[in-house]
């Protein structure tokens, strides 16, 4: 079925687009502009974009399969109220100043 009558693109050329943008990179985010240029081609008029996208969201491999969730940091050396480094000294707290009259 003809998607594009501008560009003359078939449902078949969209989901052959979209498997081989799977395939060659299984994370990326597949939008009907990066589909348009795996084809060679430029959206024209946009009045078949709706069709486009429905076309598109029949394809399983566009969906993009979920990132594994990143695991914190592992800090170290963070400096604790203990480390004396990291203190204030008496004399430089502002409560402990003396104003002068």
């Amino acid at each position: 079925m003809i998607v594009c009558h501008c560009q003359q693109i078939s449902d078949h050329d969209i989901n052959a687009a979209i498997d081989w943008m799977r395939a060659s990179d299984d994370k990326t985010i597949i939008t009907p502009g990066k589909v348009y240029r795996a084809l060679g081609k430029a959206a024209d008029c946009g009045g078949c974009m709706p069709l486009f996208l429905s076309t598109m969201r029949t394809n399983d491999n566009v969906e993009v399969p979920p990132i594994q969730p990143m695991q914190p940091p592992v800090l170290t050396g963070i400096a604790t109220q203990e480390d004396p480094h990291e203190r204030r000294q008496e004399s430089n707290s502002v409560s402990q100043r003396r104003t002068a009259k």
